[in-house]
């Protein structure tokens, strides 16, 4: 049965605008950004067979495009809007924490951090960039890669704290594994960009390790 042919009750769309998106479930509310099915699948068995394939919305979403694009009754069409939907996602996020208080705990730009980052099937390196006051200017994801001393360019950070007249920044970067436990590498690293922002009076206030659970501060542990 075509979903056209549901009670108004029932439809996706319907359900949205009558009774909010908090009465859809994850399938429904997948069917709605997707739009259509396939030939013989309705779009919700279509959105629950891609929640099954990725283990859930944080696999779909955090998927990379060449999987997505694998994926039965995915195209490109498709993969763009769930790629879309994400990133609006974390703007959101985003312009949330630029219109935020002062960031004065690792809680506030940990959440902030972790929606941004945790997905990635990748090591991403950012850099938070604060005024004097400690309220966000802006959040720039710099390197990509393995976190070590040849993939993050100290000078590649001072450059931009300097471009932002930044008087202080919030160093994190995810781990894939979902394993947040700061490595000697990233002990490291945030030693050598702490040394090298010190020279333009930029304070590093903190290093956040982006995994499964709660981010890691190596503040928190006494390593700044």
């Amino acid at each position: 049965m075509r979903i056209g042919d549901w009670p108004d009750s029932e439809r996706p769309r319907e359900k949205l605008l009558g009774r909010g998106p908090d009465s859809l479930g994850d399938a429904e509310l997948l069917a709605v950004l997707l739009g259509t099915g396939i030939r013989g699948v309705d779009a919700v068995t279509l959105a629950r067979q891609l929640l099954a394939r990725f283990g859930g919305l944080r696999g779909l979403l955090g998927a990379a495009p060449d999987c997505l694009l694998a994926s039965p009754g995915i195209g490109q069409g498709k993969a763009c809007k769930l790629l879309a939907c994400l990133e609006l996602a974390r703007r959101h996020l985003g312009e949330d924490l630029r219109r935020g208080p002062a960031l004065l705990d690792p809680g506030h730009s940990g959440r902030y951090l972790k929606a941004r980052l945790r997905d990635y099937p990748y090591e991403v390196f950012a850099v938070l960039f604060l005024d004097t006051r400690h309220r966000p200017i802006a959040c720039e994801e710099l390197f990509r890669g393995s976190i070590d001393g040849a993939a993050v360019h100290p000078r590649e950070v001072v450059r931009r704290a300097l471009a932002h007249n930044a008087a202080a920044v919030i160093l994190a970067h995810n781990h894939p594994s979902g394993v947040a436990e700061p490595s000697d590498a990233d002990r490291l690293i945030t030693r050598r960009l702490a040394d090298a922002l010190a020279l333009v009076e930029v304070r590093v206030l903190d290093h956040l390790v982006i995994g499964d659970g709660e981010p890691v501060s190596l503040a928190a542990r006494g390593w700044l």
